[in-house]
């Protein structure tokens, strides 16, 4: 086989390859879907968005939440596995670690609220559209284990 004939095979390959190595771009501003969502132990919010900039590596989620329990909160990650530091609420601080699991994005965080410590593990995923993002959400604290699945839609 010619050097040429190899080269040209591998760029096909190549080629071929690039869709399958691209990651989804979570931008978008997203809208909670309470009829498709689970809360776990927790009643469902009044209304949930995120406002998310993804620029690869770099995510950030402006999230604001209305109910029983209200909120907003600005998140700052890297999708390369480093840890990033976030306030979290009533001044604590959380520290978590975006990593990349095929197509799902997964963050793991560790927060200290008082004298309890709550790990929180989120898989991001989004639909072959672009429409529709999930996020499982599970707790791990001295209360328990709890799962949550947050499914937004994008606005």
């Amino acid at each position: 086989m010619t050097s040429r004939r190899l080269s040209a095979i591998l760029s096909l390959l190549l080629l071929a390859a690039l869709p399958a190595l691209a990651k989804p771009n979570f931008t978008g501003d997203w809208k909670l879907n309470t009829s498709k969502s689970t809360f776990g132990n927790f009643p469902p919010p009044d209304s949930m968005t995120y406002k998310v900039k993804h620029d690869e590596p770099k995510l950030t989620n402006d999230s604001k939440m209305s109910g029983q329990f209200e909120f907003e909160q600005h998140l700052t990650f890297t999708t390369d596995g480093k840890e990033s530091t976030n306030e979290g609420f009533q001044g604590s601080t959380s520290k978590s670690t975006a990593k990349w699991d095929g197509d799902a994005l997964l963050i793991d965080t560790k927060a200290q609220f008082g004298d309890n410590e709550i790990n929180i593990n989120q898989k991001w995923t989004l639909s072959a559209d672009g429409k529709t993002l999930t996020v499982v959400q599970t707790f791990k604290g001295p209360q328990g284990d709890m799962q949550q699945t947050y499914v937004f839609d994008k606005q």
